[in-house]
């Protein structure tokens, strides 16, 4: 067999799509991944890079299109890292979303649920309640877009299509008033520059925005001040600007020291009939409507009862805990961020539900607590951060023995390894339901229900 070198030619048919978004074929047994190509493709692949056991291509001819295939209706989607799947048809996008959650709990957490409708979104433009626009020097001017793939070149562009439009208004007079007063754009190579994000988020339902700037000194940032009261004038659903510290050199995109300077620094919205308070640092869904959609069937699962205990472990803000807390006895919620329990214990409040508990720390020691300290809740509700659940986290959910856990995950990949930890730990993968709260991009949300056995 003649192996693959770099620079080669050779004629590739797309076989599947990766995770990631990139399409998979094989040649000689070694697999191809080449981006922006659908699966029934034909193409003329060049090989740009060579690993051990695949390689990585690039099309250089489109011989033979899939009938998946659509026109990018976005100017940068080839460059831009947002958007993996604006060359296919959406329909092709959902069939591959659920291969991916189904390929993940088959293979990785060799589990056999029963694998429900995947949920597409009704709306695949527009949909997003929130956006993070890195800022960079460009040779002494301050650009604004969003990262390219695999790097952190910025892509100059501010027109996103899944964003509201008042967003790109908003960030264009942000940019035009910094430009002017030549405010200095961070670079990450001489760590220097004052402005390094720009932070939006916006009420689907109130239509209430903030904004949040991330600088690298709140001494230096008294330059934004006027901005904030120009802001407000000229965009009258601004309901707050705040100013976010992140003097770091790190990928991480917020600080924790926060100034308003317009408003309290948080916004309202209503999250399946509930008030709703937000800041900047905490976690809410950015596809709210979807969103909703996918709490209505954690609920499903939940089976809950007005004698219940609910446990929602990795509550943010309390939506999704919140939501069935009428329906239960007790709701006891866990978050790290302290900010993000203010905002749930405020919720609480605002919605006149009086049967909660909320506890800042982290989502393993806490429920060492509360198994120590007797909780037996009927159910748990699990909806972590991408890197999943830790073990020790996993071993007190089963320890307290609920009747039901339903996990809730952005990263099918690592549910399903912890859905296969449960296993062992003694409960069943019953069903898993794939939902589309991010159209367009190669991320999926997944809804998982395990019973003890």
């Amino acid at each position: 067999m003649e192996d693959l070198k770099k620079n080669d030619l050779i004629d590739l048919e797309i076989t599947d799509i990766s995770n990631d978004g990139n399409g998979v074929g094989h040649y000689n047994g070694i697999a191809v991944f080449v981006p922006a190509v659908a699966v029934g493709d034909v193409i003329e692949c060049r090989i740009v890079k060579v690993r051990s056991s695949f390689c990585y291509g690039r099309t250089e001819k489109l011989k033979h299109p899939s009938q998946d295939r659509v026109e990018s209706d976005c100017p940068v989607s080839k460059h831009c890292g947002g958007c993996s799947f604006r060359h296919i048809s959406y329909e092709a996008e959902c069939r591959a979303k659920d291969k991916f959650i189904r390929d993940s709990f088959d293979r990785i957490g060799k589990l056999s649920p029963e694998y429900m409708e995947f949920c597409g979104c009704k709306d695949t433009d527009l949909y997003r309640n929130k956006a993070q626009y890195p800022v960079a020097d460009d040779n002494g001017k301050a650009v604004c877009g969003f990262y390219a793939k695999r790097s952190h070149r910025v892509v100059e562009y501010t027109r996103c299509r899944l964003q509201p439009v008042i967003f790109s208004e908003i960030v264009e007079f942000i940019m035009g008033y910094v430009n002017d007063r030549h405010i200095p754009a961070y670079n990450e190579i001489s760590l220097t520059g004052l402005l390094r994000h720009i932070y939006l988020r916006r009420g689907a339902y109130s239509g209430e925005i903030m904004v949040c700037l991330v600088v690298t000194d709140l001494k230096k940032a008294s330059v934004f001040d006027k901005l904030a009261i120009l802001l407000k004038e000229k965009f009258s659903d601004i309901r707050t600007v705040v100013l976010n510290e992140n003097p770091k050199n790190t990928n991480v995109i917020l600080g924790s020291r926060m100034k308003a300077i317009v408003g309290d620094g948080t916004i309202n919205d209503t999250m399946c009939g509930n008030n709703i308070s937000i800041s900047p640092l905490s976690f809410y869904q950015v596809n709210t409507h979807q969103a909703e959609l996918l709490y209505k069937k954690a609920g499903e699962f939940a089976q809950l009862s007005h004698d219940s205990t609910l446990l929602d472990l990795y509550c943010g803000t309390g939506t999704i805990g919140l939501s069935m807390a009428r329906q239960v006895k007790k709701l006891i919620g866990v978050e790290v961020i302290q900010a993000a329990i203010d905002n749930a214990k405020a919720n609480a409040k605002a919605n006149d539900i009086t049967n909660t508990e909320f506890i800042c720390g982290d989502a393993g020691k806490i429920a060492q607590v509360l198994y120590e300290r007797g909780e037996r809740p009927d159910v748990i509700i699990a909806d972590p951060a991408r890197k999943g659940c830790d073990r020790a986290s996993l071993e007190y959910m089963a320890k307290m023995s609920p009747d039901r856990i339903v996990m809730i995950s952005c990263n099918h990949t690592t549910a399903a390894r912890d859905c296969a930890i449960l296993a062992e730990l003694g409960y069943t993968c019953d069903k898993v339901m794939g939902f589309d709260l991010f159209p367009r991009t190669s991320h999926v949300e997944t809804v998982v229900l395990l019973s003890r056995k």
